[in-house]
């Protein structure tokens, strides 16, 4: 059996932290039924940190158990604040790298959101590149901005002859995440201008603070600040920026492509191998306990006569649910904004998905939103249909 190797360095000095057997392999797919469902595909988790260059990777990963079409449903662009988010990010974007009238393809760009705002926020046309795009759902006021391609960079779309290379939430599904950079870098070409915009998870807190919902198997790769951006020096591009954003939760790099190796020192946001190894070794320590204190949250609340719901059957809720085993079949259901997951059912758990106001019938006593960034948001839609509940946040 060969030695593993890091995907980000090629160093084999890895360290496993992490197992877990039999989760999902896919959480954004749509599933029509609960039986299906439930014996959805299951893969393993094998966490391991990178003492050379402080990458998480898992190695139980195998990229062809994880499927990406029209049926995979990851947007969060139903919610307020997300899209308040991304409308900022754009305008700054397109502000701060003089991209009005220019030209940007991004690469994974979902349903297209984001570049929906890059057009309103100025852009000339825009190139949205994912296999589960769906051109249908395009804004009027934007469509003559923006062309679609149903596919994946670099077999689909292979020359990214643009201003600014865009590339959101994307690199984590990413396996062999060096020898994809250095593609990237070799689809600009000579175009030493233009802009490269990532955004993607941050790990140091899901390390720190044990967000055993933010591991999950489509997510193989786990970035840090300074894992990140010393990947891009390797593969050919000097990092200008690396910020955190999103109450912390995704780090945000900017980059130019140079020729050769990307040069210059460490950002104030980056940290070390070191560090890494060492919040790891704090996840370690604290899944157990982190996990058993939701279980028996739960558990209480269905002792006491009440019920529980999850608010979100994205990804943090499948893996969160998957973390519950069988105390998870004391959650009622899960409830999601997004209108094209009401009636279908969440990957692993088979958790019926259902519209916020249909838990006017449900009545919980706790709901537990997947991620607390939506706090006030799930909050205020409570309130709005007179529900007095319990709101915990992840």
């Amino acid at each position: 059996m060969s030695t593993p190797t890091c995907p980000a360095c090629g160093s084999t000095d890895l360290h496993v932290f992490h197992e877990v057997t039999g989760v999902p392999v896919n959480s954004c797919l749509l599933v029509d039924d609960a039986d299906t469902a439930r014996s959805f595909p299951r893969g393993d988790l094998r966490l391991a940190w990178c003492d050379g260059c402080g990458f998480v990777t898992n190695l139980a990963f195998d990229a062809a158990r994880a499927t990406y079409s029209q049926d995979y449903e990851e947007t969060q662009g139903f919610s307020p604040h997300f899209r308040a988010f991304i409308q900022d990010l754009s305008q700054r974007w397109v502000r701060s790298h003089e991209l009005q009238g220019k030209d940007v393809v991004e690469i994974g760009c979902g349903k297209g959101e984001f570049l929906w705002e890059m057009a309103r926020a100025g852009i000339g046309h825009g190139v949205g590149v994912d296999p589960g795009v769906k051109p249908e759902r395009t804004p009027a006021d934007v469509a003559d901005a923006l062309t679609w391609v149903q596919g994946f960079f670099p077999q689909d779309h292979p020359v990214l002859a643009a201003d600014a290379v865009v590339c959101r939430h994307t690199l984590e599904h990413i396996g062999p995440v060096e020898e994809f950079m250095r593609t990237v870098r070799a689809a600009i070409g000579d175009r030493t201008g233009t802009a490269v915009l990532f955004e993607l998870p941050g790990t140091m807190h899901v390390l720190r603070d044990v967000w055993f919902w933010d591991t999950y198997y489509e997510h193989c790769s786990y970035f840090t600040a300074g894992s990140l951006a010393r990947l891009f020096r390797r593969a050919g591009f000097h990092v200008v920026d690396v910020r955190a954003a999103y109450d912390e939760q995704y780090l945000l790099l900017e980059a130019r492509p140079v020729d050769g190796p990307g040069q210059g020192v460490p950002l104030p946001l980056e940290e070390s191998p070191a560090d890494v190894a060492a919040a790891a070794r704090q996840f370690a320590e604290g899944y157990r306990s982190t996990v058993e204190r939701w279980r028996t949250r739960i558990r209480d609340v269905a002792e006491a006569g009440g019920r529980s719901v999850v608010w979100g059957s994205g990804s943090k809720g499948v893996a969160f649910l998957a973390a519950l085993g069988e105390d998870a079949a004391l959650v009622e259901c899960a409830v999601d904004i997004n209108p094209h997951k009401h009636g279908r059912f969440m990957a692993g758990s088979g958790h019926r998905i259902i519209a916020p106001k249909e838990l006017l019938d449900v009545r919980p006593a706790l709901v537990v939103a997947m991620n607390s960034t939506y706090l006030a948001e799930i909050g205020a839609d409570l309130t709005e249909l007179g529900l007095d509940v319990a709101l915990e946040g992840l």
